[in-house]
């Protein structure tokens, strides 16, 4: 457990260090979870103590979400100033994504059976 906190504590490091010596408007934390992935693309395979703490890490997930509903609670007042504005940019975002997914995997299909008449 301790060598896989390790390895995702200097993944986040390393990806904090790379946002703010870069000034990147991207959170450390998401620069170092590519590193990550980008690793485990390298190595193509992922390490047997990741693969064994992974699902424990899982299952208290939910604890991180704690911190959000404290900063919810905090700037209550700002977020209904701005309620309509948000929930416009939820939404659209959302029909965004949709879009470009239900586009993209029509693409890919369209491709896939072009290729396999080939």
């Amino acid at each position: 457990m301790l060598n896989s906190l390790i390895w995702l504590l200097g993944y986040q490091l390393a990806g904090e260090l790379i946002s703010r010596s870069l000034s990147l408007p991207v959170p450390g934390a998401v620069i170092g979870m590519l590193l990550l992935f980008a690793t485990f693309c390298v190595r193509k395979t992922i390490p047997d103590h990741l693969k064994q703490t992974a699902p424990a890490l899982l299952g208290h997930l939910s604890m991180l979400f704690i911190p959000v509903g404290v900063g919810l609670m905090v700037w209550r007042k700002m977020l209904e100033t701005y309620a309509v504005s948000l929930l416009a940019i939820v939404l659209a975002s959302t029909l965004i994504t949709l879009i470009v997914s239900a586009v993209t995997l029509h693409w890919l299909q369209t491709r896939r059976t072009a290729r396999g008449r080939q």
